[in-house]
């Protein structure tokens, strides 16, 4: 009698983190931010590909956190919003947060700022400062609503610009595109203007990022941000779109839903 009731207090111990994660999973969830989220070139020639977003993607192969929260609770099926906009910018955010609220959203992803730092030159870059703004202003419309809200580092863009600067169809793309130019331009350059202004870029993103840490602990516990696991992750030109030789394609949305989840909120509990 005593083994059989150790045997099911164990059994609960066991089990009752997984149920606890179900029990408190929402039944809606929403991306906000640009052509990352929204899938862009991750499917198509040019289009917005949400079912191979990150977030809220359907799609088996990339295990968005839209699927993963599936297998939590079958109450989410369906309820996978995308927001995200390609060429948004932090300022954009905002109204974002607003249509995730009027949804009732209870879990939101953002990753918003690429858009502020891929001007045509690092001047045009969103101020630190009003990026700031945009953050705390999109936060704060989430926060009344108690959505959890998980907060991806944006992606090091010059990571980006070291794996392609040496390949010709790359090159050829991020000039015929005219795609972040601040970062991308004359990319085999070694002129010190042009290691300058990609410097420049590259701290700007840190900056970002840095806002991003203190918006989401200013949120409080209902915010987790990713702790620059985007930011850190070694992507390679096979995971970006053969198109664009930028976005994430269904091997990057993957991984992206990978490092994203695993610094959020359901990952798997330490054993």
């Amino acid at each position: 009698m005593i083994l059989k009731i150790g045997a099911v207090l164990a059994a609960s111990i066991v089990l009752t983190p997984a149920a606890a994660r179900a029990g408190t999973t929402p039944a809606v969830m929403a991306a906000l931010g640009d052509s990352i989220s929204a899938g862009f070139n991750a499917c198509g020639w040019y289009v917005s590909c949400t079912s191979r977003s990150w977030s809220t993607g359907d799609n088996a192969a990339i295990d968005s956190h839209y699927l993963r929260l599936l297998a939590l609770t079958p109450a989410v099926k369906g309820h996978n919003l995308n927001f995200a906009v390609p060429g948004s910018t932090s300022a954009d955010l905002p109204g974002q947060a607003r249509r995730a609220v009027q949804s009732g959203a209870g879990y939101v992803t953002i990753l918003i700022g690429a858009q502020d730092a891929c001007t045509g030159t690092p001047a045009q870059m969103t101020p630190v400062a009003d990026y700031r703004r945009h953050i705390d202003d999109a936060l704060a419309v989430l926060r009344p609503s108690g959505a959890k809200v998980l907060v991806a580092s944006i992606p090091d863009i010059a990571r980006l610009w070291r794996a392609g600067k040496d390949n010709a169809v790359a090159r050829t793309f991020w000039a015929v595109g005219h795609i972040c130019q601040a970062m991308l331009a004359r990319p085999t350059s070694a002129a010190k203007k042009d290691v300058a202004r990609r410097e420049a870029v590259r701290e700007r993103v840190m900056a970002y990022n840095e806002q991003l840490r203190q918006a989401c602990a200013r949120y409080g516990p209902a915010c987790r941000y990713d702790g620059g696991a985007v930011f850190s992750y070694p992507f390679t030109l096979k995971q970006v779109s053969g198109w664009d030789y930028f976005h994430p394609n269904a091997e990057g949305q993957k991984a992206l839903a990978k490092v994203t989840f695993d610094a959020g909120f359901l990952a798997p509990l330490e054993p």
